[in-house]
């Protein structure tokens, strides 16, 4: 063959296909533990011992039904593409789960070979699977790799270039044949009971003649008994004496009948490990304690996130404050102009130096994040959910997005492709945002250590909590508004056995959140930090020796009217809230320049602040509707540009700014007329 070898990368979510993919391509793609996130297909290429291939990456799924946009697209590449052989990226430690996949794709007549990944974890758990049956069973050929350690690579490549004209593997079943004209055990891997193999012999003969070029007539034949609407479309036929009925449900169970007979013949000592993981799942998916649970990990990150990260925090004050101080000596000493001085000082150093002081917070936080998402535990968490969010008109699957929302409302957004409905994607586009990312976490550390005392750590957590019902409430009530009808619970989402976290995993991932941390303290704070101090540096008659006659001031005295009813007319705050739609980090760093408040995050810093603040009036009560305001208002300009892109839509755009505006006032004011009154 002069051309590369075609390879597509199938498997379901969290079955390591992307880390497969990238360990031959040297691709940097997102690996995570929960389903949606490769929702594009992704292409490279590689060369094994003379021969180049060109591998594809298709996004996870668990079936070829075509109901969600994953498996639309996966199909479809893989019927309409010129493919050559399909690597089935199987969990080795969830077998069972993944073989349905396996055997939808081995019906395709296509060539298919089997990357039984995760083996190591497989005999970590003592368990064992006979891979001399299972490729006789399963029609395929079965090579044994681990992405995470990079073993069988060359030998999957081998299997590729061997097999990639071949669909004919020998097959042996136990069990009885079938009564047909033909001896169908001896051609497919899968053999369905007699009223199906009988229909399935009459379509063909009808498609034969009406498609007389048409390839693999048994796949399509199948597809005409689950009454697939895309097929029957593209390729119409008369079903009248053919079918009588959907027969779906019928083909399903026969495949995990037949995957229960594989399961039983090939995998050894898998009863105790499955009894410890179900053990573990009554409680953490229990319908009435998996909710609270959830709740008290995420109370465990924060505490973890205050007490570690403010000790590691403390380090980070020091440096800044003596880096700070050795510069300002420096341009003394050169004769620098005082204005530029306290641009580079008490702007830049000042700006950027009070948000990178958090980054052991942000750290801490990924770090417990990354922990809990490679243990297999965060699957459990949309799992739990799913109930609440069929409730309120959204698939499951729309928590998914809502959970990624916690690190970053930019790939959140993003993650609400997985979602087949387009109405659902927008309205959890719509709700994700008022998720707390990690950006609002520095804001929420110095207002509550500033003013909540013992009671930090609480006030904080808190915000999480709030966000989390927010976006249930409203999209509770664009429920109730849009009239559409009650939906079932429909999420399919894998449950995979709890397994010790990757090092190596988690220390990519907490790099990758770290590095993105810096990355924008280097561009989008250090910007931002330049265009504020500008801003309160000069006013209409030039530089301006006193900050209130400053554009920034006059910016700001516009809002104290409307921001006055939540607590928060103060000028400087108001300029703050604006500052942060470019990054919520610079809600810090600005308030440290509006009140000329040096490393802001120091304790002597937050004292200053306080005492400064507590003379005009401002209390706990004003600092906590402060974080509901950050909380709940517009994300910053990366998360907005990303909802416009993926909704192409500049009304809804507009819109969600609108909503989000609109819910932080009247949240924030709300709290601060009731509790003004009580306390």
């Amino acid at each position: 063959m002069d051309r590369p070898i075609n390879v597509a990368f199938v498997g379901n979510p969290n079955c390591g296909k992307t880390t497969l993919f990238n360990a031959y391509t040297g691709a940097n793609l997102k690996v995570a533990n929960w389903p949606g996130v490769t929702v594009e297909k992704k292409e490279g290429s590689a060369t094994y011992h003379g021969i180049k291939y060109n591998l594809v990456d298709l996004p996870g799924t668990y079936s070829l039904t075509s109901y969600t946009m994953e498996e639309k697209l996966t199909r479809q590449y893989i019927l309409d593409s010129d493919v050559d052989v399909i690597i089935d990226v199987i969990d080795a430690s969830c077998l069972e789960r993944n073989l349905y996949l396996a055997l939808q794709l081995t019906e395709l007549g296509k060539p298919v070979i089997l990357a039984l990944n995760m083996m190591d974890i497989v005999e970590e758990r003592g368990m064992e699977i006979d891979l001399h049956r299972l490729p006789e069973m399963l029609g395929a050929p079965v090579i044994p790799v681990s992405a995470r350690k990079r073993t069988g690579l060359d030998i999957l490549m081998h299997a590729v270039a061997h097999h990639k004209d071949k669909t004919d593997f020998p097959t042996e079943h136990h069990h009885e044949e079938g009564k047909h004209i033909h001896d169908h055990h001896k051609d497919y891997v899968m053999v369905y009971n007699d009223e199906i193999e009988d229909a399935i012999d009459k379509i063909i003969s009808a498609l034969s003649v009406k498609y007389p070029d048409m390839e693999n007539y048994r796949w399509y034949a199948i597809k005409y008994l689950e009454q697939d609407s895309e097929i029957m479309e593209k390729y119409p036929l008369n079903l009248k004496g053919l079918v009588d009925k959907n027969y779906e449900d019928e083909i399903v169970n026969e495949k995990y009948n037949f995957i229960s007979e594989v399961i039983d013949e090939v995998l050894v000592n898998k009863q105790e490990k499955s009894r410890k993981t179900d053990r573990a799942d009554r409680l953490l998916t229990n319908k009435f304690l998996g909710l609270p649970i959830f709740l008290g990990i995420i109370a465990l990150v924060f505490f973890l996130t205050f007490t570690v990260g403010d000790w590691v925090k403390g380090y980070f004050e020091i440096v800044i404050e003596y880096f700070s101080n050795l510069v300002r000596m420096g341009l003394e000493a050169l004769g620098t102009n005082k204005t530029v001085i306290a641009l580079i000082v008490d702007g830049i150093i000042a700006g950027v130096g009070s948000v990178l002081t958090f980054l052991p917070n942000i750290a801490v936080l990924f770090l417990a994040l990354a922990f809990l998402e490679d243990s297999g535990y965060m699957a459990r968490v949309a799992y739990v959910m799913d109930g609440i969010m069929s409730k309120i008109g959204l698939s499951g699957r729309a928590f998914i997005p809502m959970l990624l929302g916690f690190g970053c409302s930019v790939p959140a957004v993003m993650a609400s492709r997985a979602l087949e409905d387009r109405h659902d994607r927008l309205k959890t586009i719509l709700i994700t945002p008022f998720m707390s990312c990690s950006a609002r976490l520095p804001i929420y550390v110095i207002l509550s250590q500033m003013f909540f005392g013992k009671y930090a750590m609480l006030a904080a957590y808190s915000m999480y909590v709030i966000g989390l019902a927010a976006a249930i409430l409203i999209a509770f009530v664009m429920h109730l508004i849009d009239g559409r009808t009650h939906r079932e619970s429909s999420l399919l989402i894998e449950l995979p056995e709890y397994k010790m976290p990757n090092a190596r995993t988690i220390a990519i991932y907490v790099w990758e959140k770290v590095k993105d941390y810096l990355t924008k303290a280097g561009t989008t704070i250090f910007v931002a930090s330049i265009i504020l101090w500008i801003v309160l540096n000069f006013g209409i008659h030039g530089f301006a020796e006193d900050i209130s006659d400053s554009f920034g001031a006059a910016i700001g005295r516009l809002l104290v009217p409307v921001m006055s009813f939540a607590g928060l007319g103060y000028w400087q705050i108001g300029v703050a809230l604006i500052s942060g739609i470019a990054a919520k980090e610079v809600v810090v760093s600005s308030l440290g320049v509006l009140y000329s408040v040096s490393n802001i995050s120091s304790e002597t810093g937050m004292a200053a602040l306080a005492a400064i603040l507590q003379s005009s009036g401002f209390t706990w009560i004003n600092a906590y509707s402060m974080m509901l305001f950050c909380l709940l208002y517009v994300p910053c300009v990366a998360a907005l540009a990303t909802i416009h892109r993926e909704t192409k839509s500049l009304k809804w755009t507009i819109g969600s700014v609108a909503l989000q505006l609109g819910t932080a006032w009247a949240a924030s004011t709300l709290f601060y007329q009731i509790a003004s009154r009580i306390f």
